[in-house]
């Protein structure tokens, strides 16, 4: 009982690791990112656009109703539904009502690897608004909070054992011990799989419409069967409903090669849904990444699955001579199933790193690194039992053989723990591709009152220096209004400096021009008063830091 004990509890840790990683995603864990905006994030056009273009590291598809753009005075102005063509989303715009001042993009995307992607930037006609319209939503955790990472989870461990006893049943299993164990231990596999894709099935539905899993509706669940992710979705479903009757048969040794062939098949099959609801299918070469991963993921799967079933059935109560052939046989297999994932992964990483410099430079990069050095100790393990099982030591040692099965179990829980972290990770080949931002000196600011859009810039924003300052005034409509009066103060209530004058020269009749001195830096209030006719005056307060 004692080794078997042991691997229970291994399988525990195993599990608990895997839990430790259920960090929710922050939204750096989604794997598209955006490469481009028209117009650029934080750019300041002379005009109101009329379109949108923003273009992301991968294929996408926009959700419908979730991409929208505001206009400075808060409405939504784009038109219709956005044109979606590989990575590139075109948005189209109305005239707004008021165009003078920042606009806010909003969006919510589908990967092609089936991640969620909700983001936002700004840009601004004119110069920006001081209080630019506010984002549809709040916040950056998942609206599926740990239930997607959680499912993932789940099914790693149903595949590890779902597929490790029933090899072990079919092909080294002694006629004299019980195969019920084993049967057991796949067929629990299957319901976990299962499990876990109904839970990645919900999860994906809360993240597609933004909202938490209790607030969802039998038509967001349904939602998700008309994209890609609830297709492989629902092929893995009934795979596993197909396994689940093929399976006993084959655990208990009564199945004739018919029925070990369709096990095979589906199997496979099922394996190959894993990347096609991952990164692979968003690669530069997705059918090279699918294939792959697909290697991968069995490798795992037979290496653990199948150590996990001899550690718990076999290793004990097991005659000696029985064991001498079992241990050399699975001692092979492991040896090629090893060979199949550092090989598979070694290859899948290089593509997903893109170049050298992503294995340091990204976060992707030093997990993987920490997980290949896991991984060569582990190895090294694996590699001391071989040495023993040759030796023809194990047989009569089958409470070694168990030690070393179960530091690799342990270190290897610790691997996967990694691998569960890697598969929330951007690839090393997206990192330093995202939109970049453009750069003002000095400030500039758009304000509205009951009277006009006034917009102004100081430059170069500096104390102890000359600035200049440019005001101008226009109708709510952006047309220009011509100023009878100006009025500018600046001042600075925390250093006790009371509001300072400011001459104001008329370089055009809606277009004033300053030359302004700050005595310090802080926060300077600034008061624009501008009187467009006898009786119609209106001033424009805001603050400003001047460094």
């Amino acid at each position: 009982m004692a080794v078997r004990t042991r691997a229970v509890v291994l399988l525990g840790l195993i599990l608990t690791t895997l839990c430790a990683a259920l960090v929710p995603a922050g939204p750096a864990a989604a794997h598209a990112v955006v490469v481009s905006t028209t117009p650029q994030r934080d750019e300041v056009l002379g005009y109101a656009p009329r379109e949108v273009l923003v273009t992301f590291s991968e294929p996408i598809a926009a959700v419908a109703g979730r991409v929208q753009v505001l206009a400075p005075d808060g409405k939504r102005i784009n038109v219709g539904d956005p044109e979606v063509r590989d990575g590139t989303m075109r948005i189209t715009l109305r005239a707004p009502d008021r165009p003078l001042g920042t606009y806010l993009v909003s969006y919510r995307v589908i990967s092609a690897d089936s991640h969620p992607i909700a983001g936002s930037f700004t840009f601004a006609a004119g110069a920006p608004s001081a209080t630019p319209p506010l984002p549809p939503e709040s916040g950056t955790e998942s609206p599926a909070g740990t239930l997607v990472p959680a499912a993932k989870y789940l099914g790693y461990v149903g595949l590890l054992l779902a597929i490790g006893p029933p090899l072990l049943t079919a092909a080294l299993w002694p006629r004299r011990r019980s195969r019920r164990g084993a049967t057991i231990m796949a067929l629990v596999g299957l319901g976990l799989v299962a499990v876990a894709t109904v839970g990645t099935w919900i999860g994906q539905a809360a993240q597609v419409v933004g909202a938490p899993v209790g607030q969802l509706s039998p038509a967001d669940l349904r939602a998700v069967a008309d994209t890609n992710i609830g297709l492989v979705l629902t092929v893995r479903l009934a795979l596993v409903a197909l396994a689940a009757a093929l399976l006993p048969a084959v655990t208990r040794g009564t199945a004739g090669r018919g029925r070990l062939a369709a096990l095979a098949v589906v199997a496979v099959a099922g394996l190959v849904t894993w990347p096609l609801a991952g990164h692979p299918v968003a690669s530069p070469v997705p059918p090279v990444s699918i294939a792959l991963t697909t290697v991968h993921i069995a490798g795992v799967a037979v290496w653990l699955g199948g150590l996990l079933a001899l550690t718990v059935f076999l290793l004990r109560g097991t005659h000696e001579r029985v064991l001498a052939r079992i241990l050399p046989a699975w001692s092979r297999w492991a040896t090629l199933a090893v060979a199949w994932l550092v090989t598979a992964g070694v290859l899948q990483a290089a593509i997903e790193l893109g170049r050298p410099a992503a294995l340091l430079g990204s976060t992707y990069g030093r997990l993987l690194l920490a997980k290949a050095v896991l991984l060569a100790g582990v190895l090294a393990v694996a590699a001391w039992q071989r040495r023993l099982i040759r030796a023809k030591a194990a047989a009569g040692s089958p409470r070694r053989v168990a030690r070393a099965a179960g530091v690799e179990l342990a270190a290897t829980a610790v691997v996967l723990a990694l691998t569960a972290v890697l598969v929330q990770t951007p690839p090393g080949r997206t990192a330093g591709t995202a939109a970049d931002g453009v750069t003002r000196e000095g400030v500039a600011q758009s304000l509205t009152t009951d009277l006009f859009t006034l917009q102004f810039d100081i430059y170069p924003a500096v104390a102890g220096t000359a600035n200049s300052l440019h005001a101008y005034v226009y109708t709510p409509q952006a047309k220009e209004l011509p100023v009878a009066e100006w009025t500018i103060t600046a001042a600075l209530p925390d250093a006790g400096i009371e509001p300072i004058t400011v001459d104001v020269l008329a370089l055009e009749p809606h277009h004033g021009s300053a030359e302004i001195h700050f005595p310090v830096a802080g926060e300077w209030t600034l008061r624009i008063s501008a009187r467009t006719s006898e009786i119609d005056r209106s001033t424009a307060t805001t603050t400003v830091t001047i460094g």
